[in-house]
């Protein structure tokens, strides 16, 4: 969807995709590390997008990149269009570069971090959808560092 060689990036927005909540984190190509920021409700897998847009507002990235919730085989499921779909629609709105990113196992990973942080399920309450996107979005910026 995007050329990641047209343009230098230095901050860049992830978004782990759901039906429900989307997790939202922010990150520099520089350091490589992003950080989790918020987790947007969303409705049959559509936000609020007067929210985005201040979040894009807000953080001015230069790119953004979207989860996209593949098979454990590497095959595209039902998420993987909608995730897609939600890509292109970020594509068409704010007219940023928007790449998706494999994030196999983020969520459970964002879990296992939580639960050595003590956390012990609970994640209605504090969900690890923003921890999940801050992990999708650090694999993306380690697979795409300047070499």
């Amino acid at each position: 969807m995007a050329d990641a060689s047209a343009k230098p990036l230095r901050l860049l927005l992830g978004f782990d995709y759901g039906s429900k909540q989307i997790g939202v984190a922010v990150g520099q190509a520089i350091t490589g590390q992003a950080r989790e920021l918020c987790v947007l409700k969303a409705q049959n897998g559509v936000p609020d997008w007067q929210k985005v847009e201040a979040l894009l507002r807000e953080w001015q990235p230069d790119a953004i990149v979207v989860g996209l919730p593949l098979n454990m085989d590497g095959t595209p499921s039902e998420m993987s269009a909608r995730a897609e779909k939600f890509a292109r629609r970020l594509n068409g709105r704010f007219n940023l570069p928007v790449h998706t990113h494999d994030e196999r196992l983020t969520t459970y990973a964002a879990k296992g971090e939580r639960l050595q942080q003590g956390q012990n399920g609970g994640y209605r309450e504090r969900p690890v959808d923003a921890l999940a996107a801050a992990l999708l979005l650090e694999g993306w910026l380690a697979e795409h560092a300047p070499s």
